[in-house]
């Protein structure tokens, strides 16, 4: 039998198309590439770059409190970028949410995601033994 779980996500919209905020298994939790969207789920395109990146930046943060994880626990990042030229603007804001947490990342540059929006991050992250 599976150990997969699709932990629910309180501080979260329910995702827009079939798929989990997190899902947990095998001692990691993954999480879905998260966009600029507030609580409501609306997306907002219309914030500047490192306000987007904070955004994202809190609903992954989201998403691993309902696995039981924190950025501590993080292993990978991908970050989807349109546009490299944004890279500073969310270097910057990526060191103030993460903190000294510093896991392996890679930032993808990309001609358009979905909304409009600028940033969408995914992550992978070692789930704290019980």
């Amino acid at each position: 039998m599976s150990d997969v779980a699709f932990p629910a996500v309180a501080d979260l919209a329910a995702p827009r198309g079939h798929y989990a905020h997190v899902a947990a298994g095998g001692g990691l939790a993954f999480v879905s590439g998260q966009l600029p969207l507030d609580a409501a789920g609306e997306p907002r395109a219309d914030l500047p770059l490192d306000e987007q990146a904070a955004l994202a930046l809190r609903n992954v943060e989201a998403a691993l409190a309902a696995a039981g994880c924190n950025w501590h626990d993080v292993l990978k990042v991908t970050v989807y970028l349109a546009g490299v030229e944004h890279w500073p603007a969310f270097d910057q804001a990526y060191r103030r949410a993460l903190g000294d947490a510093r896991p392996a990342r890679a930032v993808v540059p990309v001609p358009a995601l979905h909304y409009g929006m600028r940033v969408e991050v995914e992550a992978v992250a070692l789930r704290p033994a019980p």
